[in-house]
């Protein structure tokens, strides 16, 4: 997906809502352990009830991975069920890889070739040669990890050189040199508030993929204001709050009102730019 289709998509739909597709089986309703698939049963209803208030789905790898063979079998049922029925989505795999030259190669054959999916997230750590192989894919996106919620991003990505500046601002100076914002984004945490002033100080026109709006306490309004461009330059994702708004028979519908609510406040602050 160009970029240009992805900030119509947000324009048409008023929407950068992302839906993380974060799937447990341990946590979905019940009734659906009773289907061939639960996984993609959940999927494809939470798929079905958000497609038109969402530009995005992520399916994070690690949800699926865990359940061997059949955890892969319905991570590609899903991506292929989007990509059949709701072409217009951008799907997002949360894989964060990022290896040496040739394995990265590999990871990338697979996301990009054999599944056929439009962005993978990346870790930046081993440098240049780990990131470019998924670079060499026309329309496809590196989503490279700049700055992280979780507690122990405060090992590394925080800290300083001698110069004074922080490892995620290196990241973001450093893999410009890699590519523009027509195949880049950055993974941005939703708890970091005015820090994105300073990711947009470097980086004015990349997306941003804003995972921890929601069960993980990140505030929309504080996301929006520090980090939105003329683009909007936001892809915000919410999972959690979504995915199991109920674990009843109305778990889809639940999971559509929580998606409408985020949609809503998302259309407000559209205005503000379109």
């Amino acid at each position: 997906m160009k970029r240009s289709d992805l900030i119509e998509n947000i324009k048409r739909k008023k929407s950068f809502l992302c839906v993380g597709l974060d799937t447990d089986i341990k946590k979905i309703p019940a009734h659906l352990l009773q289907e061939e698939d639960p996984i993609f049963a959940f999927n494809k209803a939470i798929i079905d009830a958000t497609q038109d208030l969402c530009i995005a789905y992520k399916p994070n790898l690690a949800f699926y991975e865990s359940m061997g063979v059949k955890g892969w079998i319905a991570f590609e049922k899903t991506v292929n069920y989007i990509k059949e029925n709701y072409p217009d989505q951008l799907i997002i795999a949360d894989a964060k890889r990022g290896d040496i030259g040739n394995t990265s190669a590999m990871y990338a054959r697979s996301f990009f070739e054999e599944m056929d999916i439009d962005a993978v997230t990346v870790a930046p750590y081993m440098g240049e040669d780990s990131v470019k192989p998924f670079l060499g894919y026309d329309g496809r996106w590196v989503i490279l990890l700049a700055l992280t919620s979780n507690k122990g991003s405060m090992d590394f990505q925080l800290t300083t050189d001698s110069e004074g500046e922080r490892l995620f601002e290196k990241v973001l100076r450093k893999s410009q040199e890699w590519a523009d914002e027509e195949a880049m984004m950055y993974v941005v945490g939703a708890t970091r508030g005015s820090l994105f002033s300073d990711i947009r100080a470097i980086a004015p026109n990349h997306f941003l993929l804003v995972p921890g709006v929601g069960a993980q306490g990140g505030s929309l309004k504080e996301v929006v204001e520090y980090g939105m461009n003329k683009d909007c330059g936001l892809i915000v994702n919410s999972s959690r709050q979504i995915l199991y708004a109920s674990l009843g028979e109305d778990f889809a519908q639940a999971a559509r009102t929580e998606a409408l609510k985020v949609q809503n406040e998302m259309q407000a602050h559209l205005k503000l730019i379109f």
